[in-house]
């Protein structure tokens, strides 16, 4: 029973996708901020609409997660991490009692973050960064949502730090990976979006002193950066 199972005792989780990517690098996040033990399948891109992986995810996206201790396979980002919190955040280390105010708040966020957030950026950035052709109207589109969406939250942080209550929750951790993109994908020409929303500025950097985000984070800047390394060396051959 996984009522019964500690990080000690139970048997690693499966988590299909890389930390690379931002949805699963949220649910690593969580996963890391419970302390539960997991491991990576890596799956790429190109085998995402194929078997083996779509009988684990038919709708092929990442990520998918496999739980070996109640034999059950969850995708969706969102979904994966209800369920994580439902099953082994039994303490509320990163959410609340079941049923309560601050739990139905924490659902809430999480719904616009899967809803609003991840694929509005999603889109800013494949219009900023691998649309074939400039397309200025959709990428404008895109980019104005991202900033929509981070002035919802900065309005709301004026006097919080956090989404919910008074702790990190995996509500705040859910926003970290996309939220760290609209850095990338506004910071330039002096443009900070950090300073334009300084109250979500101060949030990020609180999540990313989370042991649990930190160590993503870290892992997804080393992995990028041999990337890039690799993609130099093969434009030099």
């Amino acid at each position: 029973m996984t009522s019964t199972l500690t990080p000690a005792t139970m048997k690693p989780l499966v988590l299909y996708g890389s930390l690379l990517g931002p949805n699963p690098a949220k649910v690593g996040m969580v996963l890391r901020s419970l302390g539960l033990p997991f491991e990576i399948k890596e799956v790429g891109f190109g085998d995402v609409k194929k078997e083996p992986y779509v009988s684990v995810n038919p709708n092929g996206r990442l990520p998918s997660l496999y739980d070996p201790n109640s034999d059950i396979t969850i995708w969706e980002s969102g979904a994966i991490i209800e369920y994580v919190i439902e099953t082994y955040d039994k303490d509320q280390k990163i959410s609340f009692p079941h049923a309560s105010k601050e739990d139905w708040e924490c659902k809430q966020w999480l719904y616009l973050q899967v809803s609003g957030q991840g694929p509005y950026y999603g889109q800013a950035w494949w219009f900023q960064f691998h649309h074939p052709t400039p397309n200025p109207s959709a990428l404008e589109r895109y980019q104005n949502e991202v900033k929509r969406v981070s002035g919802v939250l900065n309005k709301h942080l004026t006097s919080k730090k956090f989404l919910v209550g008074d702790k990190l929750t995996y509500a705040d951790i859910s926003f970290v990976t996309w939220q760290k993109s609209a850095e990338k994908m506004l910071n330039k020409d002096g443009y900070e979006i950090g300073k334009e929303f300084e109250n979500v500025g101060g949030w990020m950097e609180r999540l990313r002193a989370n042991e649990g985000v930190g160590s993503v984070l870290k892992e997804q800047s080393e992995g990028m950066a041999k990337m890039a390394e690799a993609s130099a060396a093969a434009k030099k051959e």
